[in-house]
């Protein structure tokens, strides 16, 4: 099996501030077996005899990462809804902390056999969801993985709509809609251009399939090859958008794909929809995305924000007024929340900022600081 590291790696281990992985150990690696199970096949392409005959579609691995037993009901869900998909996966990889690893050994040993099978690893890596996503693709058997959440339930035709597009060999990751299912009901003042707050699709995505720069991690598969290509997932709270601008670096932004036909039904816990997690996801997010953008190089493009902030504010502002004149009682606190949702976002982005410049600083007057040091030496040794 061939070991590929990423390609950044980082000044200390561990997790920062901003989430992003400091392990210039961690990496990607491909299985070298390809396991085939009673996936449907296509009618086209040839044998190697030259004969028409029925050619094979991509095998598929399902990865679902988790690190709390207090989503234990919703993982059993999510596993469950993986088993019954219209399209088989060859696998199923349960990747979990060591914490959970045990009872999640326990709960799945007797389906190392089944049809599809399903293996429980531990997250090797020092991290979290990209640590443990990048644990996963290594042992992968399939030629796609999809990357489903531990607390959300995949519709059948999930994989079966999720894989379609990859018949064009030009397409390189797909994503699907995660939908919200509320623990305690949708608050009436909470916009819907803010459910990616909670990691499901928001009004201005696709309403059909389309290129997308930023796949919602919830629901999103890749090639497993070009996840080698770009070395893995080079982060535990941005890895979503990270693989998906390195893709489109690659393959150009009509690699990345965007199929609302995918759904899963994603599970937001009363806690979420509340003001405290808003305004600190609004902020949060957009302040670690500097740093995120910042190790992709040539591959970042803030075109998702921008189109984003476009759209919340000319489309949805404007909407927002309408429903409240049309006698909605939280109308206007829609309209508050997109305009706070934004303010919020473009401080986090600008907070990042400084912290970036301030950090690249501090590392050029270290660099500075040794040469002089060096040269200080040489001088001696010379006298």
């Amino acid at each position: 099996m061939r070991i590929l590291k990423l390609a950044q790696s980082y000044p200390s281990t561990g997790v920062g501030q901003e989430g992003h992985l400091r392990n210039p150990n961690i990496g990607l690696a491909c299985g070298a077996d390809v396991v085939t199970t009673g996936q449907p096949r296509s009618k086209t392409g040839q044998s190697d005899d030259g004969v028409s005959s029925e050619r094979r579609p991509p095998t598929i691995s399902v990865i679902i990462c988790a690190y709390t037993a207090d989503r234990w009901a919703l993982l059993l869900k999510s596993v469950a809804s993986a088993q019954e998909q219209t399209l088989q996966p060859c696998e199923i990889i349960v990747c979990v902390d060591q914490p959970l690893f045990r009872r999640c050994a326990a709960q799945w040993a007797d389906f190392a056999a089944s049809t599809p099978p399903i293996r429980v690893i531990q997250n090797k890596w020092d991290g979290h969801l990209g640590s443990a996503r990048n644990t996963a693709a290594e042992t992968a058997a399939g030629e796609i993985l999809a990357f489903l959440d531990d607390d959300a339930a995949a519709d059948k035709d999930w994989l079966e709509v999720l894989t379609a597009p990859y018949q064009d060999a030009r397409i390189g990751a797909v994503g699907g809609r995660p939908i919200p299912v509320f623990e305690v009901g949708r608050p009436g003042w909470f916009p819907l251009q803010f459910d990616w707050v909670f990691g499901c699709a928001y009004d201005g995505l696709p309403t059909s399939r389309g290129p997308l720069a930023h796949l919602i991690g919830a629901n999103m598969s890749v090639r497993r090859t070009l996840l080698e290509q770009v070395g893995g997932f080079h982060s535990d709270h941005h890895d979503d958008m990270d693989m998906c601008h390195r893709v489109a670096h690659i393959k150009g932004s009509e690699a990345v794909i965007y199929e609302p036909g995918a759904t899963v039904r994603h599970f937001v816990p009363a806690s979420r929809p509340t003001w405290k997690y808003f305004w600190r996801r609004c902020f949060f997010v957009n302040k670690g995305k500097v740093e995120a953008f910042a190790q992709m190089g040539d591959a970042a493009t803030l075109g998702a924000e921008t189109r984003f902030v476009w759209h919340a504010l000319t489309r949805g502002v404007p909407r927002e007024i309408l429903q409240a004149a049309k006698g909605d009682a939280h109308g206007l606190a829609r309209c508050a929340a997109i305009i706070v949702g934004v303010g919020l976002a473009a401080a986090g982005h600008v907070t990042g900022r400084i912290a970036l410049l301030r950090r690249l600083r501090r590392l050029r007057q270290q660099a500075n600081k040794q040469i002089l040091d060096a040269a200080a030496q040489g001088i001696r040794r010379g006298k």
